[in-house]
């Protein structure tokens, strides 16, 4: 009865992160998700039925750690702890009992300020090379910088004095901005070492990095060059309930940025890698539709994650989230759609909003439509910010969209 009882509960989370809005007045009061053409993803809310998450709570970071933990039915006030394990854990760093993660951004500075939160979008090759000149200039066996995709790398300080108690602040709230009015500072005493050194790193690396040859070819194209670094949130390894004790089932998860790979691996899920999945506009959404087709035979929960129309917010490009949102409806939610048929159930939704007039995350909660099967639909028919309020899953907030999904979590 259990093995027939989940066959039935089989589901495929389409999430697009950052796709959520607020109305624009160039696009006649409507958001970017109205506006878009997105047919399958209405599709989904027209069989199914549709409401709302609030998925970052106060007393957390604006983050998408914590978005993607509230979405997934983690216990924030008792499993978060913070981003830098889990982007750890997606790299399969091993972290000890008294070491300290942070994920470290390669940026773009000029003349002190914050040009861009992403170094231009630097490549792989470029960013690893960089990280290997930290190392060298920086690193000692308790100071390691590992590369990780892109801009998004991470720091790892191992043993005293090095401490969790540090305040640090997002830089993709903050471009265009001062560096020097956003540094790390500790939280307490046990802090003090640890914001001493992230804030020698930040004012020391930009000489390191714009010596570097790979900065000045960058510049010789044209391109931005990626030549500050920025550390934040930081936390130590901490215990996650897997998704098998806590739901009985077995999940996968895929995507193409660490933070999201490190949090399904923390969570029990199979890591599906796919071929040219960038975490930007280029990726390979294809592939990452024919992995999730193949990966819900064997899995009761399949997670799909899509970066790309984050990045495109946070640049607060409206055309490009525009065109990212209609790719991610058209080429993955769309085949994975007509490959699996209605037996399977769909969830869509954004981990949190990034409304294109501010380019940051915003605490507002974010639509979500759900077609499972045997559930007969609540009339809502397109799947965008305004409709899904009318629908009938309502306001849902802690662990309410896996409640749904797989019934009330097993006690500890």
């Amino acid at each position: 009865m259990v093995s027939l009882i989940m066959a039935q509960k089989k589901t495929i989370v389409f999430l697009a992160d950052g796709m959520g809005d607020e109305p624009i007045p160039q696009l006649d009061g409507k958001t970017p998700l109205q506006h878009a053409q997105t047919p399958s993803m209405d599709q989904i809310a027209r069989e199914g039925r549709s409401g709302t998450l609030l998925t970052l709570p106060d007393g957390f970071p604006t983050s998408s750690e914590v978005a993607n933990m509230s979405v997934l039915g983690c216990d924030l006030a008792t499993e978060y702890c913070g981003r830098g394990p889990l982007e750890a854990a997606g790299r399969n760093i091993p972290l000890g009992k008294d070491d300290v993660a942070f994920r470290i951004n390669l940026t773009t500075e000029s003349n002190g300020t914050l040009q861009d939160f992403s170094g231009g979008h630097i490549g792989g090759e470029d960013a690893a090379a960089l990280i290997a000149e930290l190392n060298h200039h920086f690193g000692n066996p308790s100071i390691r910088f590992y590369p990780g995709v892109s801009y998004r790398n991470i720091l790892v300080l191992s043993g005293a004095p090095y401490s969790a108690a540090v305040k640090t602040e997002k830089p993709d709230d903050h471009q265009g901005q001062r560096v020097s009015d956003y540094l790390p500072q500790a939280k307490s005493a046990a802090g003090e070492a640890t914001a001493d050194l992230l804030r020698r790193l930040m004012r020391e690396a930009p000489a390191v990095l714009e010596a570097s040859p790979v900065n000045r070819r960058l510049k010789q194209h044209g391109h931005p060059p990626a030549n500050g670094v920025w550390p934040w949130n930081g936390g130590k390894a901490g215990a996650l309930r897997k998704l098998d004790e806590k739901y009985g089932i077995r999940g996968a998860v895929i995507s193409a940025v660490d933070v999201i790979i490190g949090l399904g691996r923390s969570l029990g899920m199979d890591v599906i890698t796919v071929p040219g999945a960038t975490g930007y506009v280029d990726t390979n959404y294809e592939g990452k539709a024919d992995a999730a087709i193949a990966a819900i035979r064997n899995h009761d929960l399949v997670y799909v994650h899509v970066e790309a129309i984050d990045e495109v917010s946070h640049a607060c490009d409206l055309s490009l989230k525009i065109r990212a949102i209609e790719d991610f409806d058209a080429r993955l939610v769309n085949r994975v759609l007509q490959a699996v048929g209605p037996d399977i159930n769909v969830a869509v939704l954004p981990d949190h909003p990034v409304p294109i007039a501010l380019g940051r995350h915003t605490r507002t909660p974010v639509p979500v439509a759900v077609r499972m099967r045997g559930t007969p639909p609540d009339g809502v028919q397109t799947f965008d910010e305004i409709a899904c309020l009318k629908g009938q899953l309502g306001t849902m907030k802690n662990g309410d969209f896996m409640t749904l999904l797989f019934g009330t979590p097993h006690p500890v």
